[in-house]
């Protein structure tokens, strides 16, 4: 055996045994963060696959099937009101070809009639009420809800915005910055530290690379969400292949990557909320196909969403679990 084996191979031993070893226990090296809140029902865009996504009938729709937490996404108005709106341009939602910053809120148009539910092509979601809300107007009529607040583009003037909303509201432990790039949650954090943080993209790239090399016991873990959906229900964004085969396989690989059972206890035990089993209370689980985006379950909060949705074909609830291994 060469020197360079002698040495290199008790090393490496001795590395893998401690990575597994602190993998299963890290609270002997970190304490873990203690929630103000454990949702276990979380509505998408305030319940988009029941009523109009985003709209006061949504939530309203969404509470009364017991949700815990608003998953909404935040942009500005000309005249600086704070909107809850997926989108910064109005034409998929509203058919008025004009980005929510170019309007004052009173002008903003009613949302369609129908809107496609994201996940399920082909499948509409209706409803009586088809105005934008305000993320104030929301905060009053939910003042104890917790909230998921996505903010999508680099606007410092939106970010302090919200940041001045949650502390005049008192809401700074139950509502959650999300964002998909590290730039904006930058921003977001300065704005409010006290809110909590979900993973962006970059964030949960490295956290499975770090968990793959075996140093993920042995870096801090600021987040407390990891934010994610299931990626065999990514049907028309991530997976752009031009053969379902391919976006299929994609996804597949992407489910084995991060579904991992180790990995999700890990960030359990370090206080990022994750996957409990399944719950029975909404009734026959039914297959993927069958799941058509209304409500989300949330295990709560590794890539936080999991879903809970009705199907327009079934009078009778279904559960599913993006997140269950």
């Amino acid at each position: 055996m060469s020197p360079l084996l002698y040495y290199a191979l008790p090393a490496l031993g001795s590395y893998v045994m401690l990575s597994f070893f602190f993998l299963r226990r890290p609270r002997l090296l970190h304490t873990p963060w203690v929630p103000a809140f454990r949702p276990r029902l979380g509505a998408h865009r305030g319940g988009s696959g029941e009523r109009l996504e985003n709209t006061m009938e949504a939530m309203e729709n969404s509470m009364a099937q017991r949700a815990d937490l608003l998953e909404l996404d935040c942009h500005l108005t000309r005249d600086g009101v704070v909107v809850v709106s997926h989108d910064k341009n109005l034409f998929r939602q509203t058919g008025v070809n004009r980005d929510v910053g170019s309007l004052n809120f009173e002008d903003l148009p009613l949302l369609k009639e129908e809107l496609e539910v994201y996940f399920s092509p082909g499948h509409f979601a209706r409803g009586a009420d088809r105005h934008m809300v305000r993320l104030e107007d929301l905060f009053r009529r939910f003042p104890r809800t917790p909230m998921s607040v996505e903010v999508k583009e680099r606007n410092e003037e939106l970010i302090h915005k919200i940041a001045g909303l949650v502390r005049h509201y008192d809401r700074n432990e139950i509502t959650i910055w999300a964002s998909e790039k590290s730039s904006i949650m930058k921003k977001c954090k300065a704005a409010n530290p006290e809110m909590p943080t979900s993973f962006t993209l970059s964030r949960g790239f490295w956290v499975l690379l770090f968990y793959y090399l075996g140093l993920l016991p042995f870096i801090s873990i600021p987040e407390k969400f990891l934010i994610c959906f299931l990626p065999t229900i990514i049907n028309r964004t991530y997976f752009p292949f031009s053969r379902s085969g391919l976006n299929q396989l994609a996804a597949v690989v992407a489910k084995w990557l991060i579904m991992r059972k180790s990995l999700i206890q890990h960030l359990q035990q370090r206080g990022v909320q994750g996957p409990q089993e399944r719950t029975q209370e909404a009734g026959k689980i039914q297959s993927e196909q069958q799941q058509i985006g209304a409500r989300w379950e949330i295990w709560a909060g590794w890539w936080y969403f999991g879903a809970l949705m009705k199907s327009q074909t079934s009078k009778q609830p279904s559960t599913w679990g993006p997140l269950a291994s």
